[in-house]
């Protein structure tokens, strides 16, 4: 397996070669030469599988050049009930059962930090490490976070030999757990840096950073944002699991909805369904900041600016640049690398470009794709709904997912939606939804408490880059 940028301006590399970047050297992002096509034996034969050995099967055909025994052994040690909490890793709760057909959640946060980004981020740790050592490189990690990632990144790197984490986040802009979970972290390589601004300002200081080809290559510059193709290769995992749990055959389809903020998680979902995976609909779900529900609807991608982007109860998707987008875009205008670049440039300089009444923008229904978005009070009224009817409490993100669900079920496809953390992560919108805060697991109950360490930085990227410089 072979890889080339979006934007058609990269040699094709093999895996390993690609692992430790981030955006492609034309500036695009790094996806495979060609999709592997999953069928119908083979389909049959992972069914039955664990969550280890289904990873170890589909990761072994986007890096086939890391020897399968190695492989193997990082997914057994990734992927065991002593990291998740559970030997199923993502297990599947039946929600409803009615005359809108089955309702699941699919429980992604049973990691480290108790949300959905540890599944690829703990086995990102692990082929990272193992490549650093085996050609006796390091690796300075930059990333920006609008919650999640951050710690995901973070709890996986931390100790690890030959790396260090330098993660940007928005300053006042992430839940008081979240926060605590990121800068009470005080290993040597971590770096914690809250920016005076919003996610996308995180994000963009990270690009800039990546398009810097000199300071990139002098100071080992790699990313762990989900614009690595590695973070969405081992998130395809879970949809297939999810699909062999929700279904007895390998006849029936599923639709998935999936909280969506930087596309990466439903990027992965269509992987999964361009690889054969039986998927009828893959709705994406945002909240009020409805940048991609917009273009879902009408073809127009118009990026919000800054004072644009609202602050809500559901902070990791408050992003209005997504970036694994334009991999889905590639994928939309049939791998069309100077096309894409082109759609970029607009953005670049007009804020937004417009595939509506497109053939290609109609090609978006053969993809299975729907979108819809939640308010804040859909959302408590989600949160305390689930918690009466079935006993279950989902935090602020997976209720963003189920209540877009809700207007595309349908009574012969189970609809599956994905949970992204667990309720203790938003705890003050969980108090509003039923009038008392969820409690943390045991080992996170006194997190909050403990002393945390951060730096306090504008968004300045020659400030940045120095403070980067200065530690490597």
């Amino acid at each position: 397996m072979r890889y080339i940028s979006t934007r058609g301006g990269m040699e094709p590399l093999p895996f390993t070669r690609i692992l430790l970047g981030g955006l492609a050297p034309d500036g695009g992002l790094v996806v495979p030469e060609s999709i592997p096509q999953v069928d119908g034996p083979m389909l049959q034969r992972w069914r039955g599988l664990s969550y280890a050995e289904l990873a170890f099967n589909i990761l072994e055909l986007y890096c086939d050049d890391i020897p399968a025994a190695d492989l193997r052994a990082m997914a057994d040690r990734t992927y065991s009930a002593a990291v998740f909490g559970s030997p199923e890793i993502t297990p599947l709760t039946l929600l409803e059962d009615g005359p809108s057909g089955k309702l699941y959640l699919e429980h992604l946060s049973n990691g480290p930090t108790l949300a959905f980004k540890d599944l690829a981020m703990q086995m990102l740790g692990q082929l990272f490490e193992y490549v650093l050592l085996k050609d006796d490189r390091w690796l300075n990690i930059l990333g920006a976070t609008s919650g999640d990632t951050g710690s995901a990144a973070e709890y996986a790197m931390r100790g690890k030999r030959n790396m260090r984490v330098f993660m940007l986040s928005p300053d006042g802009r992430m839940s008081r757990f979240q926060r605590a979970q990121m800068y009470s972290l005080l290993d040597d390589n971590i770096f914690n840096i809250a920016v005076d601004g919003v996610f996308d300002d995180c994000q963009d200081l990270v690009k800039a950073v990546s398009e810097d080809l000199l300071f990139k290559e002098r100071r080992a510059i790699g990313t762990v944002n989900s614009i690595n193709w590695a973070r969405v290769m081992a998130q395809v995992v879970y949809y297939f699991k999810g699909y062999f749990a929700a279904t007895a055959s390998n006849r029936e389809k599923v639709s998935f909805a999936v909280p969506t903020g930087n596309f990466g998680n439903i990027l992965a979902g269509h992987i999964a369904r361009m690889m054969g995976l039986p998927i009828h609909r893959l709705v994406v779900a945002t909240n009020e900041n409805d940048v991609l529900d917009e273009f879902f609807r009408t073809g127009l991608y118009r990026v919000r600016r800054s004072d644009q982007t609202f602050e809500t109860s559901s902070p990791s998707m408050d992003i209005s640049k997504a970036s694994n987008f334009e991999r889905f875009v590639f994928d939309l205008l049939e791998r069309d690398g100077a096309r894409v670049a082109s759609l970029w440039q607009m953005v670049r300089a007009h804020g937004e470009f417009d595939l509506g009444g497109t053939r290609e923008f109609h090609r978006i229904e053969s993809f299975g794709f729907r979108s819809g978005s939640s308010s804040h009070a859909e959302r408590i009224a989600t949160i305390r709904q689930w918690r009466d009817k079935a006993g279950v409490l989902v935090d602020t993100h997976t209720a963003d997912g189920l209540a877009v669900a809700q207007a595309h079920r349908e009574p012969e496809v189970p609809m599956i939606c994905m949970e992204t953390a667990q309720p203790a992560k938003f705890a003050e919108a969980i108090r509003e939804a039923i009038g008392e805060e969820p409690l943390p697991p045991p080992a996170y109950r006194r997190l909050e408490s403990m002393v945390q360490r951060y730096t306090l930085m504008p968004a300045d990227l020659q400030m940045l880059k120095r403070f980067i410089a200065a530690r490597t």
